[in-house]
């Protein structure tokens, strides 16, 4: 594995009195891809809007790229979410722009100097990279939920991010449609070297795209390993999620 590019250390988070992160130590690792998995409610997607500035910790650290990350402002993150960017759960696409309008978005904001045909270049290249050349002109109502997640992927990475936060990328895909996120899950890292933090609770997803799994229960990290060592551990509420007994938090 690389070098440590992202750390939490002893980070607490809590909506009102509801307490959903409690005392996070992770480290991730330069072009791994690190799965966070647990049930529903368990702080899997507020540890990606830690990473990218949508959410701040209630007390603990959080490190992107050496930088302390806690108390920066909108304008102090905008560099850094040139090198982090996050695919939402429902891709998150403006349904008044075409498909091309939505990927050059983030070319827009973070290169401004960029021209109208670097821009239609640099659209088609993501779109060819997620197997949807040519369907710049399309809207988001016209598409099917794979292809908006695809689309959604396209965006995500126009920047050539360092790190890609995946926050539930299967859920309400069929099994086809679910292979072919995981298959561009593994080709990002492969293609772009990039760093992928996977958010799911899809087994299949997290055994087949993993280097490391990142287990969450009731608010605490209880397990991080290899998806082999996942497999294998002794801890009751793991193989009860494994085996899909795990109904609480």
């Amino acid at each position: 594995m690389g070098d440590t590019i992202i750390t939490l250390r002893g980070v607490n988070k809590a909506f009102g009195t509801k307490k959903v992160l409690e005392g996070i130590d992770l480290d991730i690792f330069a072009e791994e891809t690190l799965t966070i998995l647990g049930g529903s409610g368990t702080g899997k997607s507020v540890c990606l809007k830690l990473l990218v500035g949508l959410l701040k910790p209630d007390s603990g650290e959080v490190t992107v790229f050496g930088e302390n990350v806690n108390q920066y402002n909108e304008v102090q993150w905008l560099p850094l979410r040139r090198r982090v960017s996050m695919l939402f759960q429902g891709a998150a696409l403006f349904d008044s722009l075409s498909v091309r309008e939505n990927i050059a978005y983030p070319l827009r904001i973070h290169h401004p100097d960029m021209t109208e045909e670097e821009i239609s270049a640099t659209v088609a290249e993501k779109l060819e990279l997620v197997g949807l050349p040519g369907i710049e002109a399309m809207k988001p109502a016209d598409l099917s939920g794979g292809m908006r997640k695809r689309v959604g992927l396209a965006r995500a990475i126009a920047t050539n991010p360092e790190v890609i936060l995946w926050d539930e990328p299967t859920t309400g895909l069929d099994p086809v449609n679910s292979s072919r996120i995981n298959h561009l899950i593994l080709r990002m890292q492969e293609v772009l070297r990039c760093t992928s933090i996977v958010v799911t609770h899809d087994m299949r997803t997290a055994f087949t795209v993993s280097n490391r799994i990142a287990f969450l229960y009731n608010r605490k990290l209880i397990l991080t390993g290899t998806p082999e060592e996942i497999q294998k551990s002794g801890i009751e509420e793991v193989q009860d999620f494994i085996e899909g007994r795990f109904a609480g938090l």
